[in-house]
């Protein structure tokens, strides 16, 4: 019997999907994203996934989601917060509303979900908090003003959760994806690139799991993954 539990946020067609079909491989998975249609199709793919369709920027639905999750499934030793808001445009052509909403989904989101499940992990001693980011964490590009922001205060946040979680047992690591992941509307946008231009969904759940398996005694933070052909835009 599977008794492990793993929570994954942001289940979307492209990395939610993946992660979830990643961690079925040993345990029973809490699927968390809006779209309660994709939620019922990869249940039926899937014998050890559930979906519980939840908007993770409303902080009292996302609670109850969690303790139904807890209820039904067990607590989570493994969460994986990939859940995100974007945005294109410069500081001066975003809607502010937009950076606040992207706030609360990339960052507030994980602050709300770490108090949520912590306290089960550190009684045990053990369980992994993965979060899936990108290069906007690491810098601001004129572009990317409603967006980038609140992947940064996101990886400053998930670095104080490590300092704090570490020593309990608990770690936190995230993958940063130097990339353009492989998705219907990346291909539509990128015609010309080649198939090895992208970076594939399946290989980044590939890494969070290898990540939230780590021994103890050789724990990593910060992971930065990029298609072998990709110029480094940050290291």
């Amino acid at each position: 019997m599977i008794d492990r539990v793993c929570l994954i946020t942001g289940v979307g067609p492209g990395t939610g999907t993946a992660l979830v079909r990643r961690f079925c491989e040993g345990y029973k998975v809490a699927m968390i994203a809006r779209n309660e249609d994709r939620l019922i199709e990869l249940e039926s793919d899937l014998t050890d996934a559930k979906g519980y369709p939840c908007d993770v920027s409303d902080f009292e639905q996302l609670s109850m989601t969690i303790d139904r999750i807890r209820e039904e499934l067990g607590a989570p030793s493994i969460v994986v917060h990939n859940a995100v808001g974007g945005a294109f445009g410069n500081f001066l052509e975003i809607d502010p509303s937009v950076l606040e909403h992207n706030f609360q989904v990339n960052t507030m989101a994980l602050l709300h979900i770490g108090r949520a499940v912590a306290p089960d992990m550190i009684s045990k001693g053990e369980g992994s908090i993965i979060i899936t980011g990108n290069t906007s964490a690491y810098r601001g590009m004129p572009g990317f003003a409603g967006f980038a922001p609140t992947k940064a205060a996101q990886r400053v946040l998930a670095e104080s959760m490590a300092r704090d979680l570490g020593p309990k047992g608990v770690h936190v690591g995230y993958v940063a994806i130097d990339a353009v992941i492989d998705l219907e509307w990346t291909r539509e946008r990128m015609p010309d690139k080649p198939d090895d231009f992208f970076c594939k969904p399946e290989d980044i759940a590939g890494e969070c799991y290898r990540l939230a398996h780590q021994p103890k005694s050789a724990w990593s933070f910060s992971s930065i993954i990029r298609p072998f052909g990709e110029n480094w835009s940050v290291s």
